[in-house]
């Protein structure tokens, strides 16, 4: 089985503003001269880690990752202001021209695969391959599955009800909205104890077996607000993506090549999104990960993932180590 490369540090770290106030954290890692690759982080709002630059040999690929609005290392953080699909679809336009990159690999988990795939289907000529990991294809029943009560609440039912215990009695059908409230008001305790218990819903439902090092991740305060409040934000607005649109843009990418890795057991995004957009999409090859949820740190999405990219190294005539 497959791990992750050694740690390795960027070559090269920079800013880049884009629609006022937003300024992007961006990295370079690898080799300069390699085959440029992508790195979309999930979400949205969670921001990139120093684990995220390991599925990729060094050697082979020029790494870009960077934090997407509101995100990680990226100002202000949690900014709601021009946040949206299409700003960060420009925004990585922007990181390709600003590098001077023609094509790239994109590689994607979780919201990352939903960025991914929108952005390949707006920008086909710039996308030589995807990698998809845990894949959310953002139609209605996907995020009701999650935040609506409609089956992840059935797995976990003890984690669920402590997602509940903060909702008034009257918005229990329709959580999000009260979370919204919380997580956008001007209460700061109000606000903390609402995106804790956000991540961690999410994180208890991210592992096949429990994780510590996922659930301290997602529950340290930066993150955790980050990613609740980002996320509940694009949730609210549909992604600000118009209802089933990655499936009927399908045909925008037909030509491009696709490696998908689900876990059979992935509780956030039902294995059925990985399902449909395999059927939808022939250029992909789609590995089911039988013994894994939807974390990245998985050992058998870690293995997948690591074999993807070493096949489309190998499917562009790169040397690979």
């Amino acid at each position: 089985m497959l791990t992750l490369y050694p740690p390795i540090h960027p070559y090269h770290e920079f800013t880049l503003a884009v629609d006022p106030p937003h300024q992007l954290y961006i990295e370079e890692c690898g080799n300069p001269d390699g085959i440029p690759i992508l790195f979309l982080h999930g979400g949205p709002g969670i921001g990139c880690t120093e684990d995220n630059r390991r599925f990729f040999d060094p050697n082979v690929y020029r790494i870009i990752l960077f934090d997407q609005r509101g995100c990680g290392r990226s100002t202000p953080h949690m900014e709601l202001q021009k946040n949206n699909t299409q700003t960060i679809v420009s925004d990585i336009e922007k990181i390709r021209e600003y590098l001077q990159i023609d094509r790239w690999v994109i590689f994607g988990g979780s919201w990352g695969s939903t960025l991914g795939l929108v952005y390949a289907q707006t920008h086909p000529s710039r996308v030589l391959a995807l990698i998809l990991r845990g894949i959310f294809l953002n139609r209605h029943e996907d995020v009701q599955w999650l935040f609506g009560g409609a089956g992840a609440n059935k797995i976990f039912p003890e984690n669920w009800e402590e997602f509940l215990s903060i909702v008034p009695d009257n918005l229990r059908h329709n959580p999000m909205v009260a979370y919204y409230e919380m997580l956008t008001g001007e209460d700061e305790v109000t606000r903390m104890a609402a995106a804790k218990s956000w991540a961690s819903w999410e994180g208890h439902c991210s592992t096949l077996e429990p994780n510590k090092y996922v659930l301290e991740l997602m529950k340290n305060p930066h993150t955790a607000l980050g990613l609740a409040k980002i996320e509940c934000h694009y949730f609210m607005n549909n992604c600000f993506l118009e209802p089933n649109q990655i499936l009927r843009n399908i045909g925008q990418i037909q030509e491009i090549p696709g490696i998908i890795v689900h876990g059979r057991y992935d509780i956030v995004c039902a294995l059925d999104n990985a399902w449909e957009l395999n059927k939808a999409w022939p250029n992909s090859e789609l590995n089911i990960i039988r013994d894994a949820g939807h974390s990245s740190c998985e050992p058998g999405i870690i293995d997948a993932l690591v074999r993807a990219t070493k096949t489309i190294s190998h499917r562009l005539a790169q040397p690979i180590s």
